[in-house]
């Protein structure tokens, strides 16, 4: 088992990642997102998705050495509705974590803990037939759900859009810390992305859209479609 290490109501296990302690740094850096139309249906789906390759970041499975606890995780809820792919060859990298060099360190207390960039959790459905209001739901449901276990959203949330994707992001607070939070849909897949604190401050929303649409393009790139 791993050893975990409490900072208030913070946990940190012994995870994947393996990048060395060190101050926070500033966010890798995205061009801001353009404000499109979504595209039709193109018919694209997955079978899985993969750990992209970022330029300035690592990335692996799992949760990068770090989670909050106590309900504080972020999670995708809200998608009773959709018919998820079945992971029938156990392949399908449905959490992954991507960390800067060096990772991002957050202090609380006399206590530390190294966290990466941002975890990311991702699911696969059969059919997203209309991912706005797929993305609304579940934005929705799950900040909802969060809140109920201590994390509060702050101001209103920004929606985001490309010819590929949908994406809505806001800033809130976890165990007192800055987080940033994007969640996302296409026609055959959603997820949400938390991005950490680097210097103490939120990442900003704009960035953060971003990232996360650099992320699922390489999250999702070589999956077969049908």
């Amino acid at each position: 088992m791993a050893a975990v290490v409490a900072v208030g109501t913070i946990v940190v296990g012994c995870g994947s990642g393996k990048q060395p302690d060190g101050e926070p740094s500033a966010p890798a850096k995205a061009a801001p997102p353009a404000q499109e139309k979504l595209a039709a249906d193109p018919g694209i789906r997955y079978e899985k998705a993969v750990v992209p390759a970022m330029e300035g970041l690592v990335c692996d499975e799992g949760d990068g050495g770090f989670r909050f606890g106590q309900g504080l995780d972020i999670s995708v809820s809200g998608d009773d509705g959709l018919k998820e792919v079945a992971d029938e060859a156990d392949d399908h990298a449905d959490e992954i974590s991507c960390s800067g060099s060096p990772r991002i360190t957050l202090r609380e207390g006399t206590a530390s803990a190294s966290v990466p960039d941002f975890t990311a959790r991702t699911n696969l459905y059969d059919k997203v037939a209309d991912p706005t209001a797929s993305l609304d739901e579940i934005f929705e449901q799950s900040m909802s759900l969060s809140k109920s276990y201590g994390r509060d959203l702050i101001g209103e949330p920004r929606a985001f859009t490309s010819r590929t994707l949908v994406v809505k992001c806001g800033h809130n607070t976890a165990d007192t810390l800055p987080m940033t939070t994007c969640f996302w849909a296409n026609y055959g897949a959603a997820g949400v992305v938390d991005f950490f604190p680097p210097q103490g401050q939120h990442v900003p929303m704009e960035s953060a859209a971003a990232l996360t649409k650099n992320f699922v393009a390489g999250a999702l790139k070589g999956t077969s479609g049908s």
